[in-house]
């Protein structure tokens, strides 16, 4: 199989991913819930790793990263903690399912107001329309750092320097680019950044998190179990605690912990360097068949993202001809980005997405580029 759907999930991981949760498997106990070895391993693993997530994502304290087991839970979390009624958001069209069913639910629930920055035929947006939504209660933005539909980057620096000099904080959405691309919360502006380990981190599903700037307030999601101060009635107030409540993932952030390793060890600037040449030589290659039509900027920087249709067919059906007939798997369909889809005009029809990882080949590109001229010519 031609695996080019990296942008859900990563199939092929470093073997050192596996390797790290097979021992965590034989040798974690669970963290907080004791003083002995099996119980101490799996807190040194775990702080272990967030000490290197901090670093990675130059979060300034570790205490400050807090795990989730998947990066829609960090965005429930940051959303959900942050926001009340009398508050204000402002969000993209570019965002994912993850972003806008918390939003929705947030302004069916508790009366938060919410504002869209529309998006043109290209996938891009306009940063006067963040100036021109916000208001005096205008609590945070939150974006993507880069659609997973078109793969158009955000300019979140941008963004961050706006909503600062309204008062107003950033969530930044990174499940496109962490891994892919140096992510660094300070530089970008981020005050909270939220991750997932199973996309370009390596890392196994399951795995997550949100790095938050010291002196942002989140309120707890759930609340329960922390092996710490039991007798309290509520949960406790310092990080990461106060976020983490029940039993952490220990095996995956394990798995994650060596992932991180891995990229250190290759250099983030290299994979996002092999990344976007595979996604020029594909974007050039089906740019160059007739009928097929490609969405999104490719002027600037982009994620090792394409996404396109065939004709009129419909997106499920090339890609499982893709799948049957020349073993590339992709995606098809609405990506859980709606709100995109209708920008580009493609809500009936969906599209086709195409996403590259450090493990895809130049011949693996060429491959899935012959597919696509034979069922467009056959189309």
């Amino acid at each position: 199989m031609i695996y080019l759907d990296n942008a859900a999930t990563t199939l092929q991981k470093p073997p050192q991913v596996a390797e790290a949760m097979l021992a965590a498997l034989r040798t974690l106990g669970n963290s907080a819930r004791g003083a002995h070895e099996g119980a101490m391993d799996a807190a040194h693993t775990i702080y272990g790793a967030r000490v290197k997530l901090a670093a990675f994502f130059n979060c300034p304290r570790p205490d400050h990263v807090v795990w989730t087991s998947n990066i829609t839970e960090s965005l429930n979390i940051a959303l959900t903690g942050m926001l009340g009624p009398g508050d204000h958001a402002i969000a993209t069209d570019l965002e994912h399912n993850s972003v806008l069913r918390p939003l929705y639910r947030l302004e069916a629930e508790r009366g938060v107001a919410v504002d869209f920055v529309p998006a043109d035929k290209r996938g891009c947006v306009d940063y006067a329309d963040f100036e021109r939504l916000l208001r005096p209660n205008t609590k945070l933005i939150v974006c993507t750092h880069a659609s997973n539909l078109t793969g158009n980057l955000v300019d979140v620096k941008r963004v961050a320097a706006i909503a600062h000099a309204h008062g107003a904080l950033l969530v930044v959405d990174a499940a496109q680019t962490a891994g892919t691309r140096r992510v660094d919360m300070q530089d970008l502006g981020a005050d909270v950044l939220c991750f997932t380990g199973h996309k370009g981190l390596m890392g196994p599903q399951g795995t997550g998190g949100l790095c938050v700037r010291e002196g942002v307030e989140i309120a707890p999601f759930k609340v329960g179990g922390t092996g710490v101060q039991t007798y309290s009635k509520t949960q406790p107030e310092q990080y990461p605690t106060r976020l983490e409540a029940g039993t952490l993932n220990g095996h995956g952030i394990a798995g994650l912990s060596a992932a991180i390793d891995y990229l250190n060890e290759v250099g983030v600037e290299k994979i996002e360097a092999k990344e976007a040449a595979l996604t020029r030589r594909f974007c050039d290659g089906v740019r160059a068949i007739p009928g097929v039509t490609v969405y999104g900027d490719f002027s600037g920087g982009h994620a090792g993202i394409v996404a396109l249709n065939v004709k009129d067919r419909d997106s499920g059906e090339v890609s499982d001809i893709l799948s049957g007939d020349y073993g590339v798997a992709t995606r098809a369909g609405a990506h859980c980005a709606p709100r995109l889809h209708e920008a580009l005009g493609t809500k009936e029809q969906g599209a086709v997405r195409f996403s590259f990882s450090w493990f895809t080949t130049e011949n693996e590109i060429d491959a899935a580029l012959a597919a696509v001229r034979e069922i467009a010519e056959e189309a």
